[in-house]
């Protein structure tokens, strides 16, 4: 989507640096209720291979809450296309 305000559903793919923590706060308060956070891959999970690096503040759900979490690295399509029918059978 162009803007945040039209979407259901926000997929965040990678670690939350500093520099990102606020913007991804700002995006996840403007998407409508109801609304899906998903983590997607093990960087977004619990930082993977970037785990106490500079600069990173941590996972997604150390900065918002997630509703969802595809694990991999990368995860496979098939897992990415089962949490996503899974959002929508909600």
């Amino acid at each position: 989507m162009a803007s945040p305000r039209h979407a259901d559903v926000v997929l965040v793919t990678g670690v939350v640096t500093h520099n990102m923590q606020e913007p991804l706060r700002r995006t996840v308060e403007a998407t409508p209720r109801p609304r899906v956070v998903v983590a997607v891959g093990d960087c977004a999970r619990n930082c993977g291979v970037f785990a106490g690096a500079y600069g990173v503040a941590g996972s997604v759900g150390d900065v918002v809450p997630v509703d969802l979490e595809i694990a991999g690295c990368p995860p496979p399509p098939q897992a990415i296309v089962e949490a996503l029918r899974r959002v929508t059978r909600r």
